[in-house]
């Protein structure tokens, strides 16, 4: 998969399955654009990772006005926007009785309303080029659910509905909207698992182990590339059989 030429930007780039996908766009030949929220230090090691073409910028995605700035940033910058790889993302667990309005506004706002401020922003100049890709990193939880998770959960299934919507109103001018729902991915969220938690999660995975992030990027290039020309509207399963 080629992406020399292309721009793409990966939000939440700095770390875990976000920088997965800002190193593989990178070794691609893309010019890559990552965002990232507050740690300096992991995006630079990102920036450098993805190759000499990459660079970072730090906003929030709950700012939808920082989100169509960093869109026209790209624009005024690059020219042109090809993918768009909504991956920043939050978990703050909790029964639902006990689930704060702060925590559950946090995991909505940035799973989902920053998602959608940066398609809105990403549509208007790829509608201009007739082309462009925007994949949407979902979750096996927005799927089947996850008790303590209901924040969580509702913000990735709304964001499965957002790619389908989105799929059929920006079809007629070759845009595909595409999501990647991962499973459970040996990244920093879930190496705070307990051993015992572990074991018994592996037993629900066919496959029997946990996915890496790499994996998962693979699967984002996939869909964002050209070899998914005839895509749109999919929700690509990647968690090992935990959920088919």
């Amino acid at each position: 998969m080629d992406f020399s030429g292309k721009v793409v930007v990966v939000t939440g780039g700095s770390r875990g399955i976000g920088r997965a996908c800002a190193v593989a766009f990178g070794k691609a030949g893309a010019t890559v654009v990552l965002s990232y929220a507050g740690n300096d230090a992991a995006a630079e090691e990102a920036v450098r990772l993805a190759g000499p073409q990459a660079r970072a910028v730090k906003f929030d995605v709950r700012d939808t006005a920082a989100c169509a700035r960093a869109i026209d940033d790209v624009l005024a910058q690059h020219g042109r926007l090809d993918v768009l790889v909504n991956n920043a993302g939050v978990a703050v667990d909790g029964l639902s009785m006990r689930v704060k309005d702060d925590d559950w506004d946090l995991q909505l706002d940035t799973n989902l309303k920053g998602a959608f401020a940066l398609a809105r922003a990403a549509a208007r100049p790829m509608m201009k080029q007739r082309s462009g890709a925007i994949v949407n990193l979902v979750s096996v939880v927005g799927e089947m659910g996850n008790a303590g998770q209901a924040a969580y959960a509702a913000s990735k299934a709304g964001l499965v509905g957002l790619t389908k919507a989105l799929a059929r109103e920006l079809a007629s001018r070759n845009i595909r909207v595409n999501a990647v729902s991962p499973g459970f991915i040996d990244t920093d969220m879930t190496s705070k698992i307990g051993a015992e938690m572990r074991v018994r999660l592996l037993e629900s995975i066919p496959l029997g182990r946990l996915g890496t992030a790499e994996e998962v990027a693979q699967s984002v290039l996939f869909l964002a590339s050209d070899a998914a020309s005839y895509t749109t509207g999919e929700v690509l399963k990647v968690n090992g059989g935990m959920y088919m």
